[in-house]
C-alpha cells in the first residue's frame, strides 16, 4: 500500500480496531495499534497515535484511555447500541416466524459486528430458541420492500397467494394472479400482515406476506382510499381473531374479574369494561365473528359467556354443538380407522 494511501485510511483503521476488538476490559494498548496499523501497511510512530486519538475524540468517537501497570491502553466506550439493546434485536429477529433461518442467521452476524469481538459471544449465547417456527419463503424480503414502494409511490401491486401442499411447499392458491391496492403492513401474532384494498370485490382484505409471491408494482394507482380511511389499522388488527375475517357485530362479553389481563392483552387497554357486583366483568367489543373468535372463547371455558346480542349466542351455541357432535362415534366424517381405534 502506497505510503500517502495508507496515511488517509489510518484514522479509519484505529476506528475499525477500537469498535471491533476493544471494550472496558479489552482496551488496545499503543503497540498493539501500531502492530495492527503495519499490518495493513501503514507505519506510524507512538507520538502520531497520541494524536490521531485525539483527532478522533475531537470528531465525536467516545474513545476512553485507561492508565494502568500494566501498560492500560484504549477502547471505543460510545456505540450505536448498548448491548441490552443489540440482545433485545437479536430476540425480535429470532424469534420472528416471517423471517427464514437463513437470514435470521445472516442478521444476526451483523448485529454481532456492532456489538464488537468480546460481547458478540454473549449476543450468540442469548440467539439459540430451540424449536422456533420460521417461514421457508425466501423472497418475502423482496416482498416487502415492493409493497413498501407501492405505498410510498401511491401504486396497485399484482401477487400469487400461496398455500403449503401435502408434499410441504408452497404453491399458488388458485393459479390466479391477483391485483390490489397496498395500504398498511400490520404485525399480529408473530406474523406480518398487508391491508390492502380489492377492487373487485370493493372491500379492504388482509393477505399474510410470507404467503405473497411474485409481488409486482404496478403503473397504476391506489384505489380504496375512503374504505381505508374508515379503518383504524390497531382496531382492525384486535377485532379481527387470527386475522380471520367474518361477519362485524358489536358484542357484549363477560368474564370473572380475574381474567381482566386476559381480555385487556386481547382487545388493548382501550376496551369498554363495566364491573358488574358479582366479581366479574362485561365488554363490549367490535369483533369479526368466525371460528377463530368462538375459539378463542372456547379456550376460556365457561367463564367466557356471550351477553349480547341473541343472534351471535346461537352462532356461538351451534358452533360448539357441530364440534361436539363431529366427535360422535357414528359420525359421517369419521374414517374407518377413527373407529376402529375406539
Amino acid at each position: 500500500m502506497a505510503k500517502s494511501a495508507g496515511q488517509k485510511l489510518k484514522l479509519l483503521y484505529i476506528v475499525r480496531l477500537l469498535s471491533e476488538n476493544t471494550d472496558e476490559e479489552h482496551p488496545a494498548s499503543t503497540a498493539e495499534i501500531i502492530s495492527y496499523l503495519e499490518a495493513n501497511g501503514i507505519h506510524s510512530e507512538r507520538k502520531s497515535i497520541y494524536d490521531d486519538i485525539a483527532k478522533l475524540c475531537e470528531f465525536g468517537y467516545d474513545i476512553v484511555q485507561v492508565h494502568s501497570r500494566l501498560g492500560g491502553g484504549y477502547y471505543m466506550a460510545g456505540r450505536e447500541f448498548e448491548l441490552a439493546e443489540l440482545k433485545l434485536l437479536v430476540d425480535a429477529v429470532q424469534s420472528s416466524r416471517f423471517i427464514t433461518t437463513k437470514k435470521s442467521r445472516s442478521l444476526i452476524k451483523k448485529l454481532e459486528h456492532l456489538a464488537g469481538k468480546y460481547d458478540a459471544g454473549k449476543l450468540q449465547r442469548q440467539v439459540y430458541v430451540a424449536g422456533r417456527i420460521k417461514t421457508e419463503n425466501e423472497s418475502i424480503y423482496y416482498s416487502i420492500d415492493n409493497i413498501h414502494r407501492a405505498i410510498q409511490e401511491d401504486r396497485q401491486i399484482s401477487f400469487q397467494y400461496l398455500d403449503w401442499n401435502l408434499k410441504k411447499q408452497l404453491v399458488c392458491r388458485d393459479g390466479k394472479l391477483r391485483q390490489a391496492s397496498p395500504w398498511a403492513l400490520i404485525w399480529r401474532e408473530e406474523n406480518y400482515y398487508l391491508a390492502a384494498f380489492d377492487q373487485s370485490d370493493g372491500v379492504l382484505k388482509h393477505y399474510r406476506v410470507d404467503k405473497m409471491g411474485q409481488v409486482k408494482v404496478l403503473d397504476l394507482p391506489r384505489q380504496g382510499l375512503a374504505q381505508f380511511e374508515k379503518t383504524d389499522p390497531a382496531v382492525y388488527a384486535n377485532l379481527t381473531f387470527g386475522m380471520f375475517a367474518g361477519q362485524e357485530e358489536t358484542v357484549t362479553l363477560q368474564f370473572p374479574n380475574r381474567l381482566a389481563g386476559v381480555v385487556l392483552d386481547r382487545f388493548g387497554r382501550e376496551a369498554q369494561i363495566r364491573p358488574m357486583a358479582d366479581g366479574s366483568f362485561r365488554l363490549r367489543a367490535r369483533v369479526a365473528l368466525s371460528g377463530q373468535f368462538f375459539g378463542w372463547l372456547a379456550g376460556i371455558g365457561k367463564e367466557a359467556v356471550v351477553v349480547a346480542p341473541e343472534n351471535v349466542r346461537e352462532q356461538y351455541r351451534e358452533w360448539l354443538s357441530q364440534i361436539v357432535a363431529a366427535m360422535q362415534p357414528d359420525h359421517p366424517d369419521k374414517g374407518p380407522s377413527e373407529k376402529a381405534e375406539e
